[in-house]
């Protein structure tokens, strides 16, 4: 039997958590010049208009289901990097902006397990300590170097052009060696590891432990 309230803790704060990531992309290319996202109306928190069905649908349900961990990815928001006023430096605050808003996310959760606190709801405490971690992951697996994750974007900004063309090459690939290196482990080794760091000095900074 399907627990109604444990896949609320950890469907919203997903959803959100994708939704925003996008559009912080969409929201801060438009400022620089290119208005895909806005005309093809991705400049919007509707979840639905972000959804994708293996990212955000079948992999999440998969995920819950078999281990009770819920984690999930949304439709890129389109960004064409030539209309952009500055095309290579451009880049880097494009691909930045998601994991910043995935830390703000983090943060303004944080906020809600202090009211959470104040108005002794578990439920929103359990909901908002998912919000912090969910984020956390999604901004920290997000600056992994790797093409076409974000901070492989920035690292191709950063190079020089010739580098940055090799580089680049390896986007066709960057998913199955994503997938590579989470089978490896790279989770355990190096994305935990750091989501546990900032968790607990958040943590700390708010006066929860």
């Amino acid at each position: 039997m399907i627990d109604i309230q444990t896949l609320l803790i950890w469907t919203i704060p997903v959803l959100f958590a994708i939704t925003v990531h996008e559009t912080a992309h969409g929201w801060v290319a438009s400022k620089l010049g290119d208005h895909s996202a806005r005309m093809m109306g991705r400049l919007t928190l509707n979840p639905i208009k972000h959804i994708d069905p293996v990212g955000t649908i079948l992999v999440p349900a998969f995920l819950y289901f078999t281990s009770g961990f819920v984690f999930g990815w949304a439709k890129p928001v389109p960004v064409n990097f030539n209309a952009l006023r500055s095309p290579k430096q451009d880049m880097l605050w494009v691909a930045i902006a998601g994991p910043i808003s995935n830390f703000i996310m983090a943060g303004l959760w944080l906020l809600a397990i202090l009211v959470a606190f104040n108005i002794n709801s578990q439920f929103l405490i359990d909901m908002a300590q998912v919000g912090i971690q969910i984020n956390l992951i999604l901004a920290i697996l997000n600056l992994l170097p790797l093409p076409p994750l974000d901070g492989g974007r920035v690292v191709s900004s950063l190079l020089p052009n010739r580098l940055a063309y090799q580089y680049d090459q390896l986007e066709p690939y960057g998913l199955y060696i994503l997938l590579g290196l989470l089978f490896l482990g790279v989770f355990q080794s190096i994305v935990f590891p750091v989501v546990k760091l900032i968790q607990t000095f958040m943590f700390s900074l708010a006066g929860l432990i």
